[in-house]
């Protein structure tokens, strides 16, 4: 599904500050699962560097954010893109300092087409928004934090690196590439004392309140097990903790935050790319 931007900022979560006086950057942070991460790493302490490729995005969560009583900058780029990841992690530094957790989590989700359908021009977007850009901005913090002999990266995975959804052929292949990359990094890091994990979010409803369909969203969420979609607010803990000293001998694991999705045999009920949208082929018709 593709992100909203809600109209209203997340509440600041009040409870330990494990991140006290650290530096969080969090790519993609501009709306949705991003958006509520940073306020969250800012709420225990984090100074917040929020990046969004939509630089009014970015400016929006971060002012949100210090109006709220926390610490962030808005730092816009393109994390697809080599020079943008150097200067956002540049003025990352020059601002508050060097990263000590990076969150890895921008990517492209509104790329659903069938491989048909599909074209070298679509394989490579998605495969360079999705994957590349993970490794840009995983090299950029490694590097950094090598030096130091710490720090902890987390990543965005999705149910699509290990089982599959339909229409998404090039998403499926690059969360694929995420999760492989993550278990890489983990083990060449490890001696440096980077410690690098990943999130699997489940069917997370983005959408801000009061729009969209509650009647499209209880079908989503009944084949579910925990009976409904999540939302970006189910996630935040998750991400805090693989970036927290509570997982200090944790590294190299994808963690699924997605109300049991992935430990049942998957229903064609949670895809939203439906058999209308294969190329030639109609619904089977129902006598």
């Amino acid at each position: 599904m593709p992100e909203h931007t809600p109209d209203v900022a997340p509440a600041m979560p009040s409870g330990p500050r494990r991140f006290d006086g650290r530096v969080v950057v969090v790519t993609g942070a501009g709306g949705g699962i991003g958006r509520a991460v940073a306020a969250r790493f800012a709420g225990e302490g984090a100074r917040v560097v929020v990046n969004d490729i939509d630089g009014a995005r970015a400016a929006f969560v971060a002012d949100g954010i210090n109006g709220t009583g926390g610490t962030a900058i808005a730092v816009p780029a393109d994390v697809a893109v080599a020079e943008e990841v150097d200067r956002l992690f540049a003025v990352t530094s020059d601002e508050l300092g060097d990263v000590d957790v990076l969150i890895n989590n921008a990517a492209a989700t509104d790329v659903s087409r069938h491989f048909l359908d599909g074209d070298e021009e679509w394989w490579d977007h998605v495969l360079t928004a999705n994957l590349k850009s993970m490794y840009l901005c995983a090299d950029r913090a490694a590097r950094i934090m090598a030096r130091r002999r710490g720090g902890a990266i987390v990543g965005s995975s999705s149910g699509g690196a290990t089982r599959a959804h339909r229409g998404n052929a090039a998403y499926d292949a690059a969360k694929g590439g995420v999760e492989a990359l993550t278990r890489a990094l983990a083990l060449d890091l490890a001696p440096y004392g980077i410690r690098v994990n990943a999130v699997s979010p489940g069917a997370i409803d983005v959408a801000p309140a009061g729009s969209g369909s509650d009647a499209e969203r209880v079908k989503r969420g009944a084949s579910i097990p925990l009976a409904r979609l999540g939302v970006p607010a189910d996630l935040v803990a998750a991400y805090a903790f693989l970036a927290s000293s509570d997982a200090d001998y944790i590294t190299g694991v994808v963690l699924p935050v997605d109300g049991g999705m992935l430990a049942q045999q998957r229903s064609a009920e949670v895809d939203i790319f439906g058999l209308d949208k294969f190329p030639g082929i109609e619904r089977p018709r129902s006598n």
